[in-house]
């Protein structure tokens, strides 16, 4: 668990102090934090939150993307703090205690289990949009036994892909709105003619549902951004981790504003909010409306290319949240292990076995899938900021009373913050009662907080052990070359084992 620079390997490659390779650059880094914000929730939920709410959904995402960057601060003040693989599962074991060590890092791993189900649903989806004869099950099958593959491979392959992933999300979305606003501006084309900035009020209002299926959309909103903390899980293995973190999470705000906010806004300029439905990429059917139906398939391409990207960083995360729950006890010891490429293959393999359900799920219930398993996620997301933020508070009042060392990158006014942060994340999980389609997720809560509690009643004899050992081992001597006890005739020579 110690954040002292590792040697490197025969290879010449930088190792972490659990064996993995420190081979994430900048710019996949950069790239990592922008696919993490810009997923399949942007390209396909989105279309479904423009249905209930209307153009307020502008400002849900706004709103909302306020708070993902306090939580994105709060989370970088504890990177810098102490860098490590597991991240907010393991600052859970550290400040909170050894249960919600493992409820944390068990419940996430479950929720990126769940992700990923809900982004081969997404493939299964935009394939179906090419080939309507293939059942979703299938490519959604194909899609994950190919990105298992992807990610049995050394880390910086994996930082290659999610940097051309990120790429064709950011370039797509830009040439979105650039494009968008010059059919606006200089009415190009049906689309340019009846396009108008009152399409915002005038169909209805801002929320022609009411301001209850505008609050009712905030689960989707969340969902959207669920995957943005994956950057706390590249920390261990990324280069110059001091400087590139805090940049990529400081340009949080300038990438919701472009992306979310400018995206949306060019749409729903361009057409009515009634135009859109659930179901279907707004993305797609807005440069189809506009002329361009070549065009709308290149767009298919590119969130189907965000559903792949998504998943793959599922996976990424899982195999090393799973390696660190073996690493502390918590899991089968196998998953500890790393192959020659330096990456937790066992674990990496165990995961993407789990994501299985997801196909299951879309050859029972193909058009609920989408539905239910972000519902589902949108909880898994709720709980895991919520750590990052008890987190935060437990070791800014830590470092009051000078028992943790200082980190440079700070969150400001952390204390008022935090607390609406608290505030805003209970009032997500509340809404989750007043609709229909995710109450599932409440339906579920019980029974995935019984299986965690269950099972880490189940593993505490095993934790408590682990812990009592440690303590033990930090307290015992370290004996010194010529064999005499360190400390044993010098108090002064005293030395603890890390």
């Amino acid at each position: 668990m110690g954040t002292t620079t590792p040697p490197p390997s025969a290879h010449g490659v930088e190792l972490t102090d659990d064996g993995l390779a420190q081979s994430l650059t900048k710019r996949h880094i950069r790239m990592i934090a922008v696919g993490g914000a810009i997923g399949v929730g942007l390209f396909l939920g989105s279309g479904g939150g423009i249905a209930k709410a209307g153009p307020a959904l502008i400002g849900v995402y706004a709103i909302t993307g306020v708070f993902i960057y306090i939580i994105m601060r709060a989370l970088g003040e504890l990177l810098i703090y102490r860098p490590v693989s597991g991240s907010f599962a393991e600052y859970a074991r550290e400040f909170m205690g050894p249960a919600y060590g493992f409820i944390t890092g068990w419940g996430y791993w479950t929720t990126w289990t769940v992700i990923g189900m809900a982004e081969i649903t997404a493939a299964g989806i935009y394939v179906h949009y090419w080939f309507p004869f293939i059942p979703q099950y299938v490519t959604a099958f194909v899609v994950l036994v190919a990105l298992v593959l992807l990610n049995l491979l050394k880390v910086g392959v994996f930082g290659e892909a999610e940097f051309w992933f990120a790429s064709i999300k950011v370039t797509a979305i830009l040439g979105l709105i650039i494009g968008g606003t010059l059919v606006a501006v200089f009415s190009i084309g049906d689309a340019g003619a009846n396009s108008t900035i009152a399409h915002l009020w005038s169909h209805g209002g801002a929320a022609p549902n009411g301001w209850l299926a505008v609050l009712l959309a905030f689960q989707i909103v969340v969902f959207s951004y669920q995957g943005v903390e994956l950057i706390g899980m590249t920390a261990a293995e990324t280069k110059n981790r001091d400087t590139v973190l805090p940049k990529a999470i400081n340009s949080i705000p300038w990438r919701i504003g472009i992306f979310y906010v400018g995206s949306l806004l060019v749409l729903l300029t361009l057409f009515p909010w009634t135009e859109f439905s659930a179901g279907e990429s707004p993305f797609v059917k807005a440069l189809t409306h506009i002329g361009l139906p070549a065009a709308g398939s290149v767009m298919n391409f590119v969130v189907l290319t965000s559903a792949l990207s998504s998943c793959s960083s599922g996976l990424f995360s899982n195999g090393r949240l799973l390696k660190r729950l073996a690493a502390d006890g918590v899991a089968p010891a196998r998953f500890a292990t790393v192959n020659k490429g330096h990456v937790p293959a066992a674990a990496i393999l165990a995961s993407g076995t789990a994501m299985m359900i997801g196909v299951l799920v879309n050859a029972v219930v193909p058009d609920q899938a989408f539905v239910y398993i972000s519902s589902v996620a949108t909880l898994g997301a709720i709980w895991s900021w919520l750590v990052i933020i008890v987190c935060h508070m437990i070791y800014r009042r830590r470092l009051a009373r000078g028992e943790v060392h200082e980190s440079w990158f700070k969150l400001p006014f952390a204390t008022p913050l935090s607390w609406l942060v608290i505030a805003f994340l209970t009032f997500v999980t509340v809404i989750l009662g007043f609709d229909s389609d995710n109450r599932i997720a409440l339906y579920a809560l019980p029974v995935w907080a019984a299986a965690l509690i269950g099972g880490y009643l189940y593993a505490k004899p095993k934790i408590a052990a682990r812990e009592a050992a440690a303590v033990a081992a930090a307290q015992e001597p370290v004996i010194s070359p010529s064999g005499v006890a360190a400390g044993a005739s010098d108090a002064s020579a005293t030395r603890r084992a890390d």
